[in-house]
């Protein structure tokens, strides 16, 4: 009889572990060794393991800001990852699990950048990629026709002047489009363009705060000092976050602006939004704008053909080189490229 069955237990254990193997480890490496937030710049993380594994079984999670955008297997056992950090500051983990495989972690904290390229008062984190930029693009026309589309009673209330609804379309244009933001629209059922990848609003370090209010170039305390507001009137826009194209209305591209100053009248800035091609018809180059309230008069959406304002009866509103009162094709600042 076996007086000690416990020892005798410990004691088979520990002889049938004797003929395992250890548990296969896990080594990083990252390059560049400090990560940037700028959403632009990849980081390369090299696993390397103790000895060769099946990596279809290893199993690698993120948790936290950023995204991998590639793994690939260099050998039994190597993996190269590449991660993509996001604008926002902060630290993402990286978690390693896998069969027979020590459970290994790796902490990525991305560093705060905030360089103004250009000292137009936009931080480069903020200027779009080229793919993402097309995106910008697209959404913004798409967003802002189809107000001019749509019946009066069934537009968006916030878009009561010109300047509104340059805020409303470039907002929802960075927004992340879902199934609870499609609910809230009137844009169900129409071919949509692809998602900008970069950020999302309000997920930046600036949160709701799009529009810069004051002038000069980007620096961090621009973040807690009023700098950035979630409202911008239409000269704001145009002096603040938008850098001048041409007089030449030629040189307009899809989601460009067109500013004018009507000196003799309260409100003297006016913006109009230059769409290309339209999103709902063939044929033509559509401008969309809202003439803002006149007297009792709430104004209206109007959409009309770059050849058709050309020849507006009222000279102020043609937008050619002649006219002094059209400031020229403005751009907004996160379609400049960073250098």
């Amino acid at each position: 009889m076996n007086r000690l069955p416990g020892l005798g237990l410990a004691l088979l254990a520990l002889l049938a572990s004797c003929g395992e193997r250890p548990r296969v480890t896990t080594n990083f490496t990252v390059t560049p060794a400090v990560v940037v937030a700028d959403g632009a710049t990849p980081v390369t993380v090299l696993l390397r393991m103790s000895r060769a594994v099946s990596l279809r079984d290893v199993n690698v999670v993120l948790h936290g800001p950023g995204r991998l955008t590639s793994i690939n297997a260099l050998d039994g056992r190597t993996m190269q990852l590449s991660y993509l950090p996001s604008i926002n500051p902060g630290a993402a983990q990286l978690s390693v699990r896998g069969t027979n495989m020590a459970p290994a972690s790796l902490e990525l904290n991305a560093v705060p950048t905030w360089r103004d390229s250009f000292g137009d008062g936009t931080a480069d984190i903020l200027r779009l990629t080229a793919l993402d930029r097309d995106s910008f693009r697209q959404w913004f026309t798409l967003l802002a026709e189809r107000q001019a589309v749509l019946p009066a009673g069934n537009r968006e209330r916030e878009v009561t002047d010109c300047a509104a609804l340059l805020r409303y379309a470039y907002r929802e244009a960075l927004r992340r489009h879902d199934s609870v933001w499609f609910r809230t629209t009137s844009l169900e059922g129409l071919r949509v363009p692809p998602e900008i990848e970069k950020y999302e609003y309000p997920h930046t370090p600036l949160g709701a705060n799009l529009f810069r209010v004051r002038p000069g170039s980007f620096r961090a305390e621009d973040l807690e000092n009023g700098s950035f507001a979630e409202f911008g009137d239409a000269k704001t826009l145009q002096t603040l976050n938008t850098y001048f194209v041409s007089r030449d209305l030629r040189r307009a591209e899809p989601g460009d602006l067109l500013f004018f100053r009507q000196s003799e009248q309260r409100s003297p800035f006016h913006s109009m939004i230059y769409v290309g091609p339209s999103h709902f018809e063939r044929g033509g180059r559509w401008i969309v704008y809202h003439t803002g309230p006149d007297g009792r008069h709430e104004g209206e959406m109007r959409r009309v053909t770059d050849d058709e304002l050309r020849r507006h009866p009222d000279r102020r509103w043609q937008p050619v080189i002649s006219n002094p009162n059209f400031l020229g094709v403005f751009r907004w600042n996160i379609l400049r490229e960073a250098n």
